[in-house]
């Protein structure tokens, strides 16, 4: 007697990321490719201006951590050791169980870009090229051989975002291949395929609370850029 073949799960498409997640992310990869050529091919004017940009970009993501949509949020994601490890263990099943959001691995991941991140640009702003013609704005709080040190870590923890961006685009493509599940469609859309039977019903942030953390934003990147500290 031959076994009963199985049905297919119904699938849909669930919005799992708002506009503003969306955007912050794709405008952080664009303005870091911008930050690393400025940088290699001596163009520091330019460099300094999507400094600013990403600097501006991740206070409001902090922001939008808090204030955001459900999936956008900090407390959504950043899970203890417990989940993280009990996703590690069936890393590989396959299909994926499905979350409506960054699972326990990929939500310490953000956190690691955005604290990177954010350690990188702060440093730009004291750091002091080696004959001191080039300089963050907040260089006059520093010792020369203080901002030295801090050009110095900046180039460093440059390197550590390469080797994270290097184990992303590895987990991504794991994904796309391996688990067959579209991880880039999902950030350019705001949709992701997901059982019917489990559609999550997520709360999602009016786009008008992104306002205010906007012009905060950017009002603190402008009050640094211009020295006032």
């Amino acid at each position: 007697m031959s076994a009963p073949i199985e049905e297919p799960v119904a699938q849909i498409n669930v919005r799992v990321w708002d506009l503003p997640t969306r955007l912050f992310h794709w405008l952080i990869v664009v303005l870091f490719a911008i930050s690393w050529w400025t940088a290699e091919n001596d163009q520091l004017d330019w460099h300094m201006l999507s400094g600013y940009g990403i600097l501006a970009l991740l206070f409001f993501r902090i922001y939008w951590g808090f204030a955001g949509s459900q999936t956008a949020r900090f407390g959504n994601f950043l899970k203890g050791p417990r989940a993280f490890l009990a996703y590690s263990a069936r890393m590989f099943e396959r299909p994926e169980r499905p979350t409506p959001g960054h699972n326990p691995m990929g939500g310490w991941s953000v956190a690691a870009f955005i604290s990177l991140l954010l350690l990188q640009t702060v440093l730009g702003l004291f750091a002091i090229d080696v004959d001191g013609l080039n300089a963050g704005p907040l260089d006059h709080l520093v010792s020369f051989e203080t901002g030295r040190r801090a050009a110095g870590l900046h180039d460093t923890v440059f390197n550590f975002l390469l080797i994270l961006i290097g184990l992303h685009t590895a987990a991504v493509l794991f994904y796309w291949f391996y688990k067959r599940e579209n991880l880039i469609a999902a950030m350019v859309t705001g949709l992701k395929r997901m059982p019917r039977s489990i559609e999550p019903d997520l709360h999602f942030t009016s786009l008008w609370w992104a306002v205010p953390g906007l012009l905060v934003a950017g009002l603190i990147v402008a009050w640094l850029a211009l020295g006032y500290f």
